[in-house]
């Protein structure tokens, strides 16, 4: 199966493309390719102004969706980290935490200070992803996965990227950042959403 990724975000890409190598290895089948939206002439430009996760996925799935051929798969990404002590925020707002033209360091900062003073046992957070595949059919279907842990109050790791420096996953004393990808692979939310989407996958090879 081929599944065009509706994002020019390569680290998503790499992500995405590692866990369908790991499930090759372990099942014995071709892996899933993931294309990137770099690969096919770019992302298209779009508002995240759906308010929702899954909202926000559909709409950048379909956006790509027009510029590809008929019969294409797509699959669309939408995640982020969502803190009780902010009332599920920045949650859909991740991407734009410190402002519309913020990166990933700016909101990392900002989520660091808005919880500076918040004690340890108000500082519950987790890390949602959605996947949603939008076949060459025209079905949707949509695959979540969370993890849950708390943040720290200083950002504590060079890895990953986002706001991994600030997650600590509960059975863990490390942060996303200091855990390397072979653990974050097993455990992450992008990676328990990816094995759902993996399952239906070996059921409808075709899409």
């Amino acid at each position: 199966m081929r599944l065009h990724l509706a994002s020019g975000n390569l680290h998503t890409a790499a992500e995405l493309t590692a866990f369908a190598q790991s499930d090759a290895r372990l099942t014995g089948l071709a892996p899933i390719e993931i294309v990137s939206a770099r690969d096919v002439g770019g992302m298209p430009e779009v508002s995240e102004d759906t308010g929702t996760f899954a909202g926000n996925a559909r709409k950048k799935a379909w956006a790509l969706r027009e510029k590809l051929a008929p019969g294409l798969c797509v699959l669309a990404d939408d995640s982020g980290v969502c803190v009780d002590a902010l009332d599920g925020g920045p949650g859909v707002e991740s991407a734009y935490f410190a402002g519309p033209k913020s990166d990933p360091r700016a909101n990392l900062l900002k989520l660091a200070e808005v919880m500076r003073e918040v004690p340890d046992q108000q500082r519950g957070a987790h890390f949602l992803c959605l996947l949603f595949v939008l076949t060459g059919q025209g079905d949707e279907f949509v695959f979540e996965g969370t993890c849950r842990g708390h943040l720290l109050h200083a950002p504590r790791g060079g890895a990953g990227f986002g706001y991994d420096p600030l997650f600590v996953p509960e059975g863990y004393s490390s942060s996303y950042s200091e855990l390397g990808d072979a653990i974050k692979n097993q455990i992450s939310h992008r990676a328990r959403a990816w094995k759902k989407l993996a399952g239906w996958a070996r059921r409808n090879p075709t899409g």
